[in-house]
């Protein structure tokens, strides 16, 4: 592994280091959680990250305490970011994780700074910051704290449960401030959840901590992604899916299709011809022109969950309520349109 380009000097192009090479411990841990994974200790020179100006993310900075995820979601867009530290985007991200150890004193330092104006933080946008490593390295704490500190609004995407150990600092923190809670979930199927999300907790422990957030009072939307064409995409699995998101509590869902950048497509395309290799040419075919499917069939999956929502009364007509869903229901439960945020 080269950390060349993290050097303490600049690089050749000008670019700032992350961290000096000498700040750099490796290590393994021989616990079945962490059986296979590599832990690279760095500290930091800046936790915060600031967006392009050109992307179209509804926020301007982030904060990412980790690189590489234990989750493996075999299409996971964030693993072309492992090349650059000469890491590849298959098992290596996988399994070789970059923990930047002084993120929470990192943070409250640059909150601190006459510079900062207080803008939004996101969180959880490029790796989960509730992955299986923060179980053991614990920097979420002390980030949220600092934002609570400093009345600075933030929000967190996550498909971990860890998220319920902080709680009470979530509490706090939306007492004095505005904190957005999202939880990913693309769809319940068991057996594509075991296939495609292997390090993940299952979509029902994710959507118990919806309930749980919403029963204290923090309201949390559901990005359901990926809706993975072909494989999670039918009308049954849709109808499955909102209504257990419905059931929950969850006052927005935001339906995002698969989208296969470099890096992330490779991979999956290999997962997909070891498992489904009847839709290799399908798939071949639907993402012909780039890293995102066609427009008619993402307005499609976005018409028929913005119809299920409306049906199973996820929206602006009661957030945070838990919803009272029938077996087989018909009737929509809400009138007007349905509230589709992504934080």
């Amino acid at each position: 592994m080269r950390w060349n380009n993290l050097a303490e000097n600049p690089t050749t192009t000008g670019e700032a280091a992350l961290f000096g090479t000498d700040a750099v411990t490796t290590r393994t841990f021989d616990t079945p959680e962490f059986r296979g994974i590599t832990f690279h200790e760095v500290r930091a020179r800046s936790i915060m990250n600031r967006v392009p100006g050109a992307s179209r993310m509804p926020f301007e900075w982030t904060v990412n305490p980790y690189r590489g995820c234990t989750h493996a979601c075999v299409y996971c867009f964030a693993r072309k970011t492992h090349t650059y530290l000469d890491l590849d985007t298959g098992l290596d991200f996988d399994s070789q994780i970059i923990v930047k150890i002084n993120a929470p004193e990192l943070l409250r330092g640059q909150l601190a700074s006459s510079r900062w104006q207080g803008a939004h933080i996101a969180m959880g946008t490029n790796v989960d910051c509730y992955q299986r490593a923060e179980g053991r390295y614990r920097l979420m704490p002390g980030i949220i704290a600092a934002l609570r500190d400093r009345a600075n609004p933030f929000s967190i995407l996550t498909k971990g449960t860890l998220i319920l150990r902080d709680l009470d600092l979530l509490v706090q923190a939306a007492e004095v401030t505005e904190v957005g809670i999202s939880v990913s979930v693309g769809f319940t199927d068991q057996e594509l959840w075991r296939t495609v999300e292997p390090g993940t907790p299952s979509p029902e422990r994710r959507l118990d901590v919806v309930r749980t957030l919403t029963d204290h009072g923090i309201g949390c939307g559901v990005l359901m992604a990926p809706v993975i064409p072909f494989l999670g995409d039918s009308p049954d699995q849709l109808r499955a899916t909102v209504r257990a998101i419905a059931v929950s509590g969850a006052t927005s869902v935001t339906p995002l299709v698969l989208h296969l950048r470099p890096g992330a497509r490779e991979w999956f395309m290999a997962w997909l011809g070891k498992h489904h290799p009847h839709l290799v040419r399908r798939y071949e075919r639907l993402y012909a022109e780039g890293a995102y499917a066609p427009k008619w069939y993402q307005r499609r999956i976005t018409r028929q969950v913005h119809e299920l929502a409306t049906e199973f009364g996820i929206g602006p007509s009661g957030p945070g309520a838990r919803r009272r869903v029938p077996a087989t229901a018909t009737e929509p439960e809400a009138s007007g349109p349905t509230q589709l945020t992504l934080l």
